[in-house]
């Protein structure tokens, strides 16, 4: 799924930079699994586009993935210009998840 996805934002957006975590392990899924990723997306294709717009934009083109429908559990996005990226800057932390018990 991770390489799909890859070659699929590669295509679409042509970024400047794209860094993705499959963070997965942190998720009570089995090991190996790649349910969930985090994906920091810059770009020239987001210039006059709002927040909302880039999102939509990812989630549309990783959906074509899925056949029109997100193939994935969990896609946390990040999607901003060349101008708003700092070279080096990195993706922001996500915690462990507690499972679907609340453990």
């Amino acid at each position: 799924m991770e390489a799909a996805i890859r070659t699929c934002i590669i295509e679409r957006f042509s970024p400047l930079h794209l860094a993705i975590e499959n963070e997965s392990y942190k998720h009570s899924v089995p090991r190996g699994s790649e349910s969930h990723f985090k994906l920091l997306v810059v770009s020239a294709a987001f210039e006059g586009k709002s927040l909302v717009q880039r999102h939509r934009a990812v989630n549309e083109a990783v959906s074509e993935i899925g056949g029109g429908v997100l193939p994935v559990h969990a896609l946390s996005i990040t999607a901003k210009t060349p101008a708003q990226w700092s070279p080096g800057e990195g993706m922001h932390t996500t915690p462990l998840c507690k499972g679907g018990a609340g453990k």
